[in-house]
């Protein structure tokens, strides 16, 4: 096909700037309708963005003007339309998480294992980010020896704490780094736990602001990662990866250093939109391509699974205050 038409399910921020950039950054596909549960929203924005519009999404998704889907809603509507699209034989990408839960995710596994075809695609969109992949081409070299441990850090600037608790902090932050990590590294995780620094006093009533998360993986990778919602100074992912003979780190978005007020300068990101605009631009157009060559090259829905598991078992030690197993079912052939 000479153009991918891609219907969007979920019209807010992150749907809104999906549009935009396939629509007038990439190639190869165009976002020609859209819709959301909240169907008069749905319809302004495809009025806005001078698409199709429809009240319905089951509609769009089964409709024969529409070759691929997007689902950006929020969460607890990802397994429905998600699954909705694998009976429809259609390819889909759906932002993290692929569900709320393990078991959601585990009914959509068996929905595209049933389908016999790979059609899913979940949104770790750090997989693509620049830096990332330079770690994972050092890592893979093997000129630094076998990783030991890897300390890492998510932090956001966010002054309202509006719909934020202290449970997000895994299932909504850190399932970014549960993914990237073990993609990094090449292996599961066995056991995590939870711990509580001090709570800022920026954090919203009732959150437990920063949290440590500890993962280990099977051969021995200790991981520390801190996730600090209400940083107040920035946007900040780090992570350096503890190696036999040598130290890798993250590489930082490069900005402009100033010379001002007696000191030198040099900016950070304010949001993820400002972080990781490649990661998405790279990740969009890679799936682009894959559609319209009817493959998945990105994170399946088995990987979208075993985050979902690992972050069950991650706030299982929060909320107890104890170490967990991490306990992962065979991957199906379907998946290997």
């Amino acid at each position: 096909m000479e153009i991918l038409r891609i219907g969007l399910v979920g019209t807010g921020g992150i749907g809104r700037t999906h549009i935009t950039r396939i629509n007038e950054t990439l190639q190869g596909g165009r976002v020609t309708a859209c819709a959301d549960v909240n169907s008069d929203f749905g319809l302004t924005i495809a009025e806005q963005f001078g698409m199709k519009g429809y009240a319905d999404p089951l509609e769009m998704i089964i409709s024969d003007d529409i070759d691929a889907i997007i689902v950006a809603t929020s969460d607890p509507h990802h397994e429905e339309f998600v699954t909705k699209s694998v009976e429809a034989g259609k390819h889909v990408f759906c932002e993290k998480p692929l569900a709320p839960t393990p078991e959601a995710c585990k009914r959509i596994i068996d929905a595209e294992v049933k389908s016999g075809k790979h059609l899913v695609q979940v949104g770790f969109m750090r997989r693509y980010d620049p830096g990332y992949v330079q770690l994972k081409k050092l890592l893979d070299s093997g000129e630094y020896g076998a990783p030991l441990a890897l300390h890492c850090y998510h932090h956001n600037y966010d002054d309202g704490g509006v719909g934020w608790s202290t449970e997000k902090s895994v299932a909504n932050s850190l399932i970014h780094e549960i993914d990237v990590l073990r993609w990094l590294l090449g292996e599961n995780y066995v056991k995590t736990d939870v711990v509580f620094p001090r709570t800022s006093r920026h954090a919203g009533e009732g959150i437990k602001d920063p949290q440590i998360m500890h993962l280990t993986t099977e051969s021995g990778v200790y991981i520390s990662v801190e996730s600090f919602v209400f940083s107040h100074y920035g946007y900040d992912v780090r992570c350096e990866i503890v190696c036999e003979e040598g130290i890798l780190n993250l590489p930082e978005p490069a900005y402009a250093m100033v010379r001002t007020n007696n000191a030198r300068v040099t900016p950070i990101c304010h949001d993820w939109s400002e972080r990781f605009p490649d990661a998405y631009n790279i990740e969009f157009q890679q799936w682009i391509n894959a559609c319209k060559e009817n493959r998945v090259d990105g994170p399946t829905a088995w990987d979208g699974y075993v985050a979902q598991i690992t972050a069950g078992c991650a706030g299982e030690a929060r909320d107890k205050q104890v170490s967990v197993d991490i306990k992962l079912p065979e991957m199906p052939d379907f998946y290997k």
